[in-house]
């Protein structure tokens, strides 16, 4: 009997059905795929597991109680989200801890050396390289990410975890960790919901599956009865062509002119870096979480300050440290954490494109609203955002439409460098696909372009070079298509310093 038992469920909101006639099958033991492409009613389904929504039809059984009448039972599933939901301003302990009483903790007062004590023993377990007492805020997002599995854990109660795209910032060896913990809790009789657009984690880690598209269960069984292929075509309804080399065509002879030249750049978590980046060229950067690869973007940018080094733009010395002068001299940085920096979650999808584009539309009588419509249409349109209207909040587009929305956004200011940190990060994978084939356009017409990627596939797929870094420092740069995958998980891993470009 299944622990977790779904039955014709179904969610309506104002003229839109999100879920439809759903079942769905949760056993204790065993791993479960929740597959299907942004927008397929993934999140509501979620949201109904965990008691934060309530079904317009339908019903849900948990250890064989009807979540209606015993809404205490949703005490049973933790959820972990795709996006960070931490508190920054308290401890390591803190966050893994509160609610105390959940983590069976109790009494007038907390004993916090003993919370400091059980949160060390979860730190070792998960390997997060954080200190009980240090801030969260302090702490890298592939660690918080992690700290955020391991407080879904101190539920003492928990029998059902929900995992939403777990693993989006972590690399391979970071993902090996959470897979061992997922294993421990199978192995402890727990049923686990894994959701993730990586087909290749899918297969490593699941028991059976259940696919969604539109709002509907449109496929369900066991992993080892499909294969990739399948599963795609069931998330998408036709057939996808993943094999596409989507690296951008160079001309005859190589890629054209330095676009960045950095000279020895030192800051945090980085020491001596340097690269130059050409015209019409996608240059990868590649390396375990803490290897300093999104620390020398954001100095480059300007979040962060350098202790040394130099860079040169167009064979102009370029100002370090203000956001300002990169945006207005054409070098733009779209973060991985695009909820927190990326998007105005409460402003329309027009306003959130329109703040890039206020010098065409603003006159002596304030922004023409025609022009700004018109401006804002060609952008959706060029870049494929699907969106029933420009004036939606754009926290209610998908993943991978609000990053298409940031690229399009800004595209608009005509930069000349544009350095993506995971973009990809928690997309289906058609959207993938329709990002690689942006940034292919975007180096074709000869803008310079940083990817930074956890997933080496992706690199491979898109970089025509690699540099790979590992503890600050740079280990290789290396030509995408003449070099194996062994070759470059050495030089992440901190084998001797090579050139193969």
């Amino acid at each position: 009997m299944a622990f977790v038992e779904v039955r014709n469920i179904g969610r309506d909101f104002p003229g839109v059905t999100a879920l439809d006639d759903v079942d769905l099958d949760l056993e204790l033991g065993r791993v479960h795929i929740l597959a299907g492409e942004n927008g397929a009613g993934k999140s509501t389904l979620v949201k109904l597991l965990t008691g934060a929504d309530t079904p317009s039809r339908g019903t849900i059984r948990i250890d064989g109680r009807d979540t209606a009448e015993h809404p205490e039972v949703f005490d049973l599933v933790a959820y972990v989200p795709q996006e960070l939901s931490l508190f920054p301003h308290l401890s390591v302990a803190e966050n893994l801890f509160i609610p105390y009483e959940r983590s069976g903790f109790s009494g007038a007062t907390v004993n916090h050396r003993e919370i400091q004590r059980k949160a060390q023993e979860y730190l070792d377990r998960f390997a997060i390289a954080a200190r009980p007492t240090e801030l969260v805020r302090n702490i890298s997002v592939s660690d918080q990410q992690l700290l955020q599995i391991a407080r879904a854990s101190t539920n003492k109660r928990m029998k059902v975890l929900i995992l939403d795209e777990p693993t989006s910032s972590l690399t391979q060896a970071e993902v090996d960790r959470v897979f061992r913990v997922i294993s421990s809790f199978r192995d402890g009789d727990h049923a686990i919901v894994f959701i993730s657009h990586k087909m290749q984690e899918c297969f490593a880690i699941g028991d059976d599956y259940t696919v969604l598209r539109n709002g509907r269960k449109v496929a369900s069984g066991r992993m080892a009865d499909t294969d990739e292929e399948g599963l795609i075509r069931a998330m998408s309804g036709e057939e996808l062509k993943l094999g596409e080399n989507f690296r951008p065509v160079l001309p005859p002879g190589g890629p054209g002119e330095a676009i960045m030249q950095v000279r020895g750049l030192s800051g945090y978590r980085f020491e001596d870096v340097s690269f130059v980046l050409k015209r019409g060229e996608i240059l990868g950067f590649a390396g375990l979480v803490g290897a300093g690869r999104s620390e020398v973007m954001q100095t480059l940018f300007g979040f962060r300050k350098p202790s040394a080094g130099s860079v040169t733009v167009l064979g102009k010395s370029w100002k370090l440290g203000d956001t300002s002068y990169s945006v207005e001299n054409g070098v733009l940085y779209l973060s991985e954490e695009r909820k927190l920096h990326g998007i105005l979650p409460l402003l329309s999808l027009r306003e959130n494109i329109g703040i890039a584009i206020l010098d065409e539309t603003l006159s002596k009588f304030g922004i023409s609203t025609s022009r700004e419509r018109s401006k804002v249409l060609e952008i959706i349109n060029a870049y494929d955002i699907k969106t029933s209207d420009m004036e939606k909040k754009i926290m209610f587009l998908s993943g991978g439409n609000q990053q298409k929305a940031i690229i399009g956004r800004a595209m608009a200011t005509r930069p000349s460098v544009l350095i993506f940190d995971e973009p990809t990060k928690g997309i289906d994978v058609r959207t993938k696909a329709e990002i690689y084939k942006i940034m292919k356009r975007l180096a074709e017409d000869g803008v310079g372009i940083i990817l930074i990627s956890s997933e080496m596939e992706e690199l491979r797929k898109c970089a025509n070079r690699i540099i790979t870094m590992y503890s600050g420092r740079v280990t290789g740069d290396f030509d995408a298509e003449a070099t194996s995958n062994e070759t470059l998980v050495g030089a992440i891993f901190g084998a001797e310093k090579k050139n193969a470009a």
